[in-house]
């Protein structure tokens, strides 16, 4: 499992409703949260073995929102 952190345009519980069923159906993402009260609204994502932290990106672009990978 690798753990992979996102800066996000996730703002509130009302975003966390909407990209939630993008996120869970998505192939490779075992466990996800969102930090609201980040100021960056960081997207913390456990992938499993293998995947690519750009399944996270595509799923959250789905959903009409953006995600930037955190180093």
């Amino acid at each position: 499992m690798t753990k992979v952190k996102f800066k996000t345009n996730i703002k509130c519980m009302g975003c966390v409703n909407t990209v939630t069923p993008f996120l869970n159906q998505a192939a490779g993402i075992q466990h996800w949260e969102v930090d609201l009260q980040d100021p960056n609204r960081v997207l913390t994502v456990d992938l499993e073995d293998g995947s690519q932290p750009m399944v996270v990106k595509e799923a959250l672009k789905e959903a009409g929102y953006t995600a930037e990978e955190l180093a």
